[in-house]
């Protein structure tokens, strides 16, 4: 099955992923589908990701200047179907985003059928908790899609394996070194200051488990949605 079938992306969606590793990997496969089904994408950031290849992308948009920034995106998005935006390069090797603004104005204008936006960092580690500035999710979300990696699942509870740690640990009073269970991820997920903290109200919340082919990478996933489920978030159907 499709990636943008099984989250049942609707039409002109504003989708924001957030959580631990493999989110830039999610958001350019998806919008591969997206735009081989003939429709438009935006891809963006609000944070930073590493610059995008041209195989994630076929046209890449940089400039600190919204305004030409918007320009040049309604010349190209026809053309490309995909487009990504930034506002410029880093010495680390990886793009700086765009404001939260500027995806409402994006969103406004109606020229692509989809922005898809990375609205979190996570350091490459499976699994994160956000700090007071994250993570940077547009106010026009309609879909927030918090990803979590299978393979956090047994680690202990430390920086090597989670982002942000001690701020897990005191949201949910797990002592660092502890286990790492799937009970404790669903809890993370699904707690409003965990990994999708800041989702407006009325936006879908999807939970993508990440690594499944992993070693018994299955029957850890199939047990962390069932979890997840069992916690009865009413903005989230499905995982």
């Amino acid at each position: 099955m499709k990636l943008y079938r099984a989250l049942d992306i609707k039409f002109g969606e504003v989708i924001s992923l957030v959580g631990g590793g493999g989110k830039t990997t999610l958001m350019f496969a998806l919008a591969r589908e997206l735009a081989l089904s003939g429709q438009s994408v935006i891809t963006t950031t609000t944070t930073k990701i590493l610059e995008p290849s041209s195989s994630e992308t076929p046209c890449l948009l940089l400039d600190t200047d919204e305004e030409q920034m918007v320009k040049e995106l309604l010349r190209n998005v026809d053309k490309y179907r995909h487009v990504t935006l930034a506002s410029e390069k880093l010495s680390s090797g990886q793009v700086n985003g765009v404001s939260p603004h500027l995806v409402a104005r994006l969103a406004a204008l109606n020229q692509a059928s989809y922005i898809i936006v990375e609205a979190d960092g996570a350091a490459r580690r499976p699994l994160k908790a956000p700090n007071l500035t994250e993570p940077v999710i547009p106010g026009d979300t309609t879909l927030v899609i918090p990803v979590v990696g299978i393979d956090a699942v047994g680690c202990r509870l430390a920086e090597e394996n989670v982002f942000r740690s001690e701020i897990v640990s005191k949201l949910l009073g797990l002592p660092l070194g502890e286990i790492i269970t799937t009970e404790v991820i669903a809890s993370l997920i699904t707690r409003s200051r965990g990994i999708i903290k800041g989702s407006p109200i009325k936006a879908r919340i999807i939970p993508f488990v990440n690594k499944m082919d992993l070693d018994k990478g299955l029957a850890k996933g199939r047990d962390l949605a069932s979890k997840i489920l069992a916690m009865r978030h009413p903005q989230i159907e499905q995982v």
